[in-house]
């Protein structure tokens, strides 16, 4: 599986598959499973519709690494557009944002100030604005412009951001954001890092994911814990019992189009759940990374493709 997890995270990168797969209508419906839609219409819509399963939604405009001032503010308006529609439809979601697609890979200034107007958009609309974590490189720089931006009182409480279990310096990174009183969402990780930086052996992410889930959940700060592994969901639920953490504590986050049958269990069970729902029509690199996650979908679309 480390074979095929390296193949897909590959042809994530690939500038030529890509821009076939984002124009064919064969790519769209292939994307479809994964991704709510090419517009806002399309995301609110399937946001709507989680809620009535009892479960909230992070949306996220699809796009990374913009060449220019001009797209990163053209991203940024989309979900300027996405928090005055949440509002007005009075729908249970929030944003989810990446700084390169604010333009931080060409200004860091640039990327801070565009972040600003979002978590002050989202503030004022009693929203949230999670910052999204994206490869190694650029942790240290999202990290210090989330401190810095949650450093003010306008925003504090408005905006949060996503720590990574297969990097070895993410137990050090929770301990400060948990000491500044900043809103966690902990996945396992979805790039290719060197053996250098991350934990290159599966069982070692999972465990760090465990430790880090733990801290989290024992602090007093609402976090999220994004996983569809049913042993590190168990390894939550079983810690939150021990130590008396009332479930409306914590939520547990999964994406759109897997483990359906999961997330709705979990709401039974009287947990929060949040369904990470993107949307866009720069699609690509992110199915490709779903697809390098977890090989189960890749058999799925594989049966189901090709049904009436």
């Amino acid at each position: 599986m480390p074979l095929l997890r390296s193949v897909f995270i590959a042809l994530s990168r690939n500038r030529l598959l890509r821009s076939f797969s984002e124009r064919s209508a064969v790519g769209r419906r292939m994307s479809s499973r994964f991704v709510a839609g090419m517009e806002i219409g399309d995301a609110l819509r399937v946001a709507a519709a989680v809620n009535r399963q009892g479960m909230a939604v992070t949306l996220d405009s699809l796009g990374e690494s913009v060449t220019s001032e001009v797209e990163a503010h053209m991203a940024a308006e989309i979900y300027h557009q996405l928090l005055d529609s949440i509002a007005a439809q009075k729908l249970n979601a929030n944003i989810s944002v990446k700084l390169t697609q604010m333009g931080l890979e060409l200004s860091p200034e640039l990327a801070e100030t565009i972040a600003e107007g979002l978590a002050s958009h989202a503030g004022a609309t009693a929203n949230f604005d999670r910052i999204d974590m994206e490869d190694s490189s650029l942790t240290q720089v999202t990290l210090d412009i989330v401190r810095r931006l949650h450093a003010r009182p306008a925003l504090r409480g408005a905006i949060g951001i996503v720590i990574q279990s297969y990097l070895y310096r993410s137990q050090a990174d929770i301990e400060q954001l948990l000491a500044d009183g900043i809103r966690v969402r902990l996945c396992k990780g979805a790039y290719k890092e060197p053996d250098e930086v991350a934990f290159p052996r599966k069982a070692d992410v999972d465990a760090n994911y465990v430790r880090l889930s733990c801290l989290l959940l024992d602090s007093p700060i609402y976090h999220g814990l994004a996983t569809h592994d049913e042993a590190m969901i168990a390894e939550a639920k079983s810690f939150a019992r021990q130590h008396g953490i009332d479930p409306s504590r914590f939520e547990f986050q999964m994406l759109y189009g897997v483990r359906r049958d999961l997330q709705r269990s979990l709401v039974r069970e009287g947990y929060n759940v949040r369904v990470y729902v993107p949307f866009g029509r720069e699609w690509y690199p992110y199915f490709m990374r779903r697809l390098a996650e977890r090989p189960a979908n890749v058999l799925f679309l594989m049966r189901n493709f090709f049904r009436a």
